[in-house]
């Protein structure tokens, strides 16, 4: 009957405990301490709570004398007849398990210790009993992880043992032994099952704190990921102003900082959000804190606006972090996150914030390397821009010399076009983009040398929408498609009585459509499908001038353009490329900065 009376009085008091360990998950201090055990201030705030649950374990406990129970609500000592059953082994089982041999003995010894002082003649062995319990769970600490999945049933198994341990110890050491078998026959079976299910929704509330900060984590992560997803076209481009200001936006707005600065080695380059009317981009800096982060490549926290040491003395901004961006272990510049309070830079934003400063510099690693990939590509396709064929050039001397007899004024014209062609080249050799109607002369130069060494063999027709005549065009576009329709579409197998190769320009919405077309031989399917993407080997050339096309077509627009090929045997072939006449993204002021460093 007494048991029946004890158990709703024990789970009651588990309830108090529970209630609150609950309350203390909540506090981010508490939390805190969880998370960091391994520290050995961490280390001691785990003894000094979890000795907190014992000491209020034993005075809220229920006082047995004589198998008759009597339920206090405070016990500040112990008739030296009586004893007290408790959830003592929770606090200490939980401290062990989660802090080590430190915790656990350290939570052991003040449980252990109080309870002794409150007497009873139970005191000696329950006072043993939690000591032993505090070093046995200490040492299973070593290896117990409280995040694991079957952690909170092991949990409740060990509270089960080291309670069964303690009812063991009571019998072997408690005096009288008649007195201690009646007290184990009350209490054994309500304090085993009890701290038992004490210890196991005790192990749960700890597995919750684990388990926010897991879905913390993975939402900053999920968020860190977004805004570097967002700000990638951006950061692609390097730091300047234009692509540093547009990131800014997105990082202030996926974020809870209230400004956001970014800068380079020199200057801010932007910053958005409270204080813009005074912390304008383009300024040189100025603070030490960014000159510290600068220099030492390592993270700086200001907590006050005397630390962010801003000029204007109505600055609303209380808090910053200020974070390096490294290109190859050097910092090329810094991060900063500015709040109004200093409450708001919490840890989340701290890693947070940290996270992004990995990936921009990710970013910008990448962009460089893309660049160098640009340049080296821009190197070989230049190389071969400002290349001369050695036979085009012999022949156009030799032709020049006979009409220097025959015809003097047309070889004067001749030696004129040839200048404009070698010009064209030099040009086309230091620019990215140049006009179309720059383009059109180099292929009028080679037309006019080609058709006095083959007069009659072809005729040229151009159709080209005069508006379009500045939009800018990669150059080499045109004239290597002619000069391929020339040399090879009217060779050997070619039935016609003469050549024709058309030239078109002409506009469709916001993009030019460029078109050369010849009704030569044509091309086999074998091979039509490959030229542009790689070098082929045919009798009749490499088609490396339709790859270099291609590629600097692609390195360029991106998806913005297109090159596209089509032949038929006999039919002829058709060449179409399609350029934005409006080329803003990388358009010929970026190009410039990116190439020649302007």
């Amino acid at each position: 009957m007494a048991l029946i009376h004890l158990l709703p009085l024990m789970i009651e008091r588990v309830g108090i405990l529970l209630i609150i360990a609950f309350v203390l998950s909540r506090m981010k201090s508490f939390r805190q301490i969880v998370h960091h055990e391994h520290g050995l201030t961490e280390k001691w705030m785990l003894i000094v709570v979890f000795g907190a649950f014992g000491v209020i374990s034993n005075y809220t406990g229920v006082q047995i004398h004589d198998s008759s129970i009597y339920s206090q609500a405070w016990h500040t000592d112990v008739d030296t007849g009586s004893a007290i059953a408790n959830t003592r082994i929770m606090g200490v089982v939980i401290g062990g398990l989660l802090g080590g041999p430190l915790v656990g003995t350290g939570v052991g010894l003040i449980a252990g210790v109080h309870r002794l002082s409150l007497g009873g003649y139970t005191a000696v062995a329950c006072g043993i009993s939690t000591i032993m319990a505090g070093i046995v769970t200490g040492i299973i600490g070593k290896r117990f992880r409280a995040q694991g999945k079957q952690a909170a049933w092991l949990t409740a198994g060990i509270g089960i043992l080291m309670e069964c341990a303690q009812m063991g110890i009571i019998l072997l050491v408690a005096e009288p032994w008649a007195d201690a078998w009646g007290l184990v026959k009350v209490i054994g079976v309500p304090m085993v099952v009890v701290n038992g299910f004490g210890t196991l929704l005790f192990m749960l509330i700890i597995q919750s704190i684990f388990q926010e900060e897991e879905r913390s984590r993975a939402l900053q992560t999920h968020k860190a990921l977004y805004i570097a997803d967002h700000t990638l076209p951006f950061f692609r481009q390097g730091l300047n102003a234009h692509s540093c200001r547009e990131a800014a936006q997105i990082i202030l707005k996926e974020t809870n900082a209230d400004a956001i600065s970014i800068t380079n080695q020199h200057q801010i380059l932007a910053h958005v959000g409270t204080g813009a009317d005074h912390h304008i981009a383009l300024q040189s800096i100025s603070t030490r804190l960014t000159k510290k982060v600068l220099e030492e490549g390592i993270v700086h926290k200001a907590s006050s606006r005397e630390e962010i040491q801003c000029y204007n003395l109505d600055c609303p901004l209380q808090a910053a972090l200020v974070l390096p961006l490294k290109v190859h272990d050097s910092t090329i510049g810094t991060l900063k996150l500015y709040f109004r309070r200093a409450t708001r830079l919490d840890q989340v934003e701290r890693e947070l914030a940290e996270g992004l400063s990995k990936l921009f510099s990710t970013q910008l690693e990448l962009a460089e390397a893309e660049l160098q990939s640009r340049l080296l590509k821009d190197a070989e396709i230049k190389a071969l821009q400002a290349q001369v064929h050695p036979h085009f050039l012999f022949n156009a001397f030799n032709t020049i010399s006979v009409l220097c007899r025959t015809d003097p004024e047309q070889a004067r014209k001749l030696l004129q076009q040839l200048s404009v062609y070698f010009r064209s080249n030099l040009q086309g050799a230091r620019k990215m983009l140049i006009p179309l109607h720059k383009e059109l002369e180099h292929v009028e130069a080679y037309l006019s040398l080609e058709q006095a060494r083959f007069p009659g063999k072809f005729t040229i027709e151009a159709h080209i929408d005069a508006s379009l005549n500045d939009v800018l065009v990669p150059p080499f576009t045109l004239q290597p498609l002619v000069e391929n329709a020339i040399r090879h579409a009217f060779s050997k197998g070619f039935t016609e009585p003469i050549g024709r190769v058309t030239i078109s320009a002409t506009a469709e919405g916001e993009n030019m459509i460029l078109v050369t077309k010849d009704n030569g031989k044509g091309i086999s399917a074998d091979i039509v499908g490959a030229l542009g993407k790689q070098a082929v080997q045919s009798a009749e050339g490499t088609g490396t001038a339709l790859y270099n096309i291609k590629t600097r077509i692609e390195e360029l627009y991106g998806n913005q353009a297109s090159f596209r090929i089509a032949s038929e045997t006999a039919q002829g072939t058709t060449v179409r490329i399609t350029l934005p006449v409006h080329f803003v993204e990388r358009g010929d002021k970026l190009v410039e900065g990116i190439y020649r460093g302007g």
